[in-house]
């Protein structure tokens, strides 16, 4: 069992930037997929942005030039940046990690875009 820590979201306006974070309580060397995802009000939850082991990403579409995803090891975290940020992106911000095939969610964080 892994337990995940986030920060970083908040209220900011459309055109701003935020960095969120989360922390793993284990090695994040034991960790294939560290994950970003959202879910707006009435929406399914999304895949925002992946990082594997060795540092290679993806994105959704429409974060892509915007966002970046990026793990440090060291450290057991995850982050995303984000920035020129839209309204749409107003949503409650969740990470996830992947160990031995099985995935573990932080509380999430609420980021809110205002117009």
């Amino acid at each position: 069992q892994v337990q995940l820590v986030e920060s970083g979201g908040g209220l900011v306006q459309a055109g701003g930037s935020l960095r969120l974070s989360c922390a793993a309580s284990r090695s994040a060397l034991s960790i294939s997929i560290m994950a970003w995802y959202r879910q707006a009000p009435g929406k399914q939850r999304e895949l925002v942005a992946t990082v594997a082991r060795g540092g290679a990403t993806t994105y959704t579409d429409s974060v892509k030039g915007r966002f970046t995803i990026s793990r440090d090891d060291a450290k057991n975290t995850v982050y995303l940046q984000m920035n020129s940020l839209k309204p749409e992106d107003t949503a409650v911000y969740y990470c996830k990690v992947v160990i031995w095939g099985v995935g573990s969610w932080g509380q999430g964080t609420q980021v809110t875009v205002s117009s």
